[in-house]
């Protein structure tokens, strides 16, 4: 089955009425984990996003003192884990801010952690393809933001 395109989803969703839409969303709800998370964002956290901000980097901190830290393997896999619920997370808020802040704070504690990050090369690309992301990212916001942010990038 060749999946339709979002401009068919969109046009074919506009002329459903709302209880089908309902049903659409639960079973979606059912299928993945993702979508199941996606609409808890949209229905319950997107109103309130610095609670969401506070909740992931609360969940950021429990994952990273939870990171395997007696093979280096380990410790690398996990942090890659942390970094990849960081960019699910900002998938679902797609703003802006949100995903600058999220990644300097992944930054923040990358930096903070121990063992040290130096000690190997992959880490350290990791690490520095994020501060290269958030400097782009930090281009595309208001001018009052990309001040605030330049001075957290810059304490990086």
């Amino acid at each position: 089955m060749k999946a339709a395109t979002v401009k068919q989803i969109k046009d074919e969703l506009s002329e459903r009425s709302p209880k089908e839409l309902l049903e659409y969303c639960l079973r979606l709800s059912k299928f993945k984990k993702e979508n199941k998370e996606l609409l808890t964002y949209l229905l319950f956290e997107a109103s309130d996003e610095e609670s969401f901000i506070h909740s992931i980097k609360n969940e950021m901190d429990e994952q990273f003192e939870n990171v395997n830290r007696k093979n280096f393997y380990y410790t690398k896999k996990g942090i890659r884990k942390i970094l990849a619920s960081v960019k699910k997370h900002n998938r679902y808020s797609q703003n802006k801010e949100t995903e600058v802040d999220l990644l300097i704070y992944f930054c923040q504690s990358i930096k903070n952690f121990s063992p040290s990050i130096r000690r190997s090369s992959t880490m350290m690309n990791l690490y520095n393809r994020q501060i290269e992301m958030i400097k782009k990212k930090i281009e595309k916001l208001h001018e009052d933001l990309q001040y605030d942010y330049g001075q957290a990038l810059e304490d990086l």
